[in-house]
C-alpha cells in the first residue's frame, strides 16, 4: 500500500455532507459527458452503502496532483466542474464528517487515512491510501461511501438538472429554458444549480459561459449573485424562437400593470422579443389597456375577424411600433390594424328602394333639413345610404357619415335613419359654422 499525502491546505467548513457528495456526483457526470459512456448509477448496497457510479476511464492517484484539470479547462460548455479541485474538498468534508470512503477503479482502490507528512512526523495530515485493484477488469471508476444518510443524497441530487423533473422548453446557444416547477426558479450552470430566484418565470441552464460566471463561481459554487448571470439568462430568452416561451412572456406581460409580473420582464428587451415571436407564430394584435377600453368596437371587429387581443404595458407598446417580427412583418398594433382595416374597407349601399317605409320617410326629410341651414350646398351630388361605414377621424368608433369631396357626396350609415333627430344632427353637424364643404373633414 502506498501512502500519497492530499495536501490539503484548507478544510471548507461550511460544506456539509450533501456539497461533498454533490463534488462526487459532478465529476461522475463529467467523465459520462467527456467519454459519452452510459448514465452513471447512484444507488444504495445490502450493506448500506451508497454508490456513485461512472461508466469512463476510471480514475488514478495521479488525479490528485491537479490543481486545475486542463481537460475540464478545455470543454467549458460542456462539463459542470470547474477547476478539477473539488474532490479534494470533498474527500475533506467526508473525513470531518466520519464518513469512510473506498474509490475503486481498474487502477487502484483509494481509502482514506490519516498520516505523518512526509518530513514531518508531527505533522498529521490527510493521505490517500492506495493498493491494488481488487477488480482489474472494471469500467469506471466506483465511489463508496459509508456513513451518509439518504437526505444527504437526496439533498447532493437537488443540486443538478439530471435528476430534477424540470423540462426543457427550448435549446438556445447559449443555454436552455426550463419549466419552473418549484416556488423558485433554479439557475444551472451546465446542469449544477448555483442559484434560486424567486420571482422567475422560468428556471435556465446556461451552457455558454462568460467570464463574469467564471469568476463568480467559487469552489463552493453556491449562492452565486444575480448580476453573475443576469446577461446570460436574456440571452437566452433572445434566442428563443418558440411559440409556447413567448405566449408564456406575453401572458405574464398582462400582470405588468398590477405590478405582478415576473422579473424577467423588467428587462423590456425580452418584452419586445416576445411580441415579435408571437407577431410571427400566431394572429395577434397588440394593446394597451387603455386602448382595450377606449377601442372596444375596434377591438371586437377584431375578435370578428379571428385576431387575438393581447394586452402590453404601455412602454412596450411604444417600442414595437413600426417593428418587423422574426418574419420580417410588420408587428400588429390597434392603430396597424385600424389602417388595414380602413384600407380594406368597402360601403355597403343600400338602394333607396330596399329601405324600411320608416326608413325611407326620415329620408324623403332631407330636403326639408337642407332648407334649414340655407338650402342644399351645390358640392353636394348625391346623398346615400350605406350598411358599412368607415371609422371617424378621431378615436376607433364608426363616424354617423362622411363627407367624400373627390365624389362629392355625403355617405350617411342607415342606421342613422332611425329617427329623424339623429339625421337632422348629422346634417346640421356638417354644415355648422358655416364651413364650406370643401374645407370639411372626410368624415365626422
Amino acid at each position: 500500500m502506498k501512502k500519497f499525502d492530499l495536501n490539503i491546505e484548507k478544510v471548507l467548513e461550511d460544506w456539509e455532507v450533501y456539497h461533498a457528495l454533490r463534488e462526487i456526483i459532478a465529476n461522475a457526470l463529467d467523465e459520462q459527458i467527456l467519454t459519452n459512456t452510459k448514465e452513471i448509477n447512484i444507488f444504495k448496497d445490502k450493506k448500506g452503502n451508497w454508490h456513485v457510479q461512472d461508466f469512463g476511464r476510471g480514475i488514478k492517484y495521479e488525479h490528485f496532483t491537479q490543481n486545475e484539470c486542463d481537460e475540464k479547462l478545455k470543454n467549458p460548455e460542456k462539463v459542470i466542474g470547474k477547476f478539477g479541485v473539488g474532490l479534494k474538498d470533498a474527500l475533506a468534508t467526508f473525513d470531518r464528517n466520519k464518513i469512510k470512503v473506498l474509490i475503486r477503479s481498474k487502477y487502484s482502490d483509494i481509502a482514506l487515512g490519516k498520516s505523518s507528512k512526509v518530513g514531518f512526523d508531527d505533522v498529521i495530515t490527510l493521505h490517500a491510501l492506495v493498493s491494488e485493484s481488487s477488480e482489474p477488469k472494471m469500467i469506471g471508476t466506483d465511489f463508496i461511501l459509508n456513513g451518509i444518510e439518504d437526505k444527504d443524497v437526496e439533498l447532493a441530487k437537488e443540486f443538478f438538472l439530471n435528476f430534477s423533473d424540470e423540462k426543457v422548453l427550448e435549446k438556445t446557444q447559449y443555454g436552455s429554458v426550463l419549466k419552473k416547477n418549484k416556488s423558485n426558479a433554479r439557475i444551472y450552470i451546465n446542469g449544477l444549480r448555483v442559484a434560486e430566484e424567486e420571482n422567475f418565470l422560468f428556471s435556465y441552464n446556461i451552457t455558454s459561459i462568460t467570464k463574469k460566471i467564471k469568476k463568480s463561481l467559487n469552489s463552493e459554487r453556491i449562492n452565486v449573485g444575480r448580476s453573475a448571470y443576469a446577461d446570460r439568462v436574456k440571452s437566452i430568452l433572445l434566442e428563443c424562437k418558440e411559440k409556447d416561451i413567448a405566449e408564456l412572456i406575453v401572458q405574464d406581460l398582462k400582470k405588468f400593470e398590477l405590478g405582478e409580473s415576473h422579473d424577467e420582464l423588467s428587462w423590456i428587451d425580452v418584452s419586445v422579443h416576445a411580441c415579435k415571436l408571437l407577431n410571427a407564430k400566431d394572429k395577434v394584435i397588440f394593446l394597451t389597456p387603455q386602448e382595450l377600453s377606449e377601442a372596444q368596437t375596434m377591438v371586437d371587429r377584431a375578435k370578428r375577424d379571428g385576431f387575438r387581443i393581447i394586452t402590453i404595458p404601455e412602454n412596450v407598446k411604444s417600442k414595437i411600433r413600426g417593428l418587423n417580427d422574426i418574419n420580417g412583418n410588420e408587428i400588429r398594433d390597434l392603430e396597424g390594424y385600424t389602417s388595414e382595416w380602413n384600407e380594406s374597407f368597402e360601403f355597403k349601399f343600400v338602394k333607396e328602394k330596399d329601405l324600411t317605409n320608416r326608413e325611407k320617410k326620415i329620408f324623403l326629410r332631407v330636403d326639408e333639413i337642407f332648407k334649414l341651414i340655407g338650402g342644399k350646398p351645390k358640392e353636394i351630388k348625391k346623398i346615400l345610404i350605406s350598411e358599412t361605414m368607415r371609422l371617424g377621424s378621431q378615436g376607433y368608433d364608426e363616424a354617423a357619415g362622411v363627407w367624400e369631396e373627390e365624389n362629392q357626396r355625403i355617405i350617411i350609415k342607415r342606421n342613422q335613419l332611425k329617427n329623424l333627430v339623429l339625421l337632422d344632427r348629422k346634417i346640421t353637424r356638417l354644415n355648422s359654422s358655416h364651413i364650406p364643404l370643401s374645407r370639411m373633414p372626410s368624415s365626422a
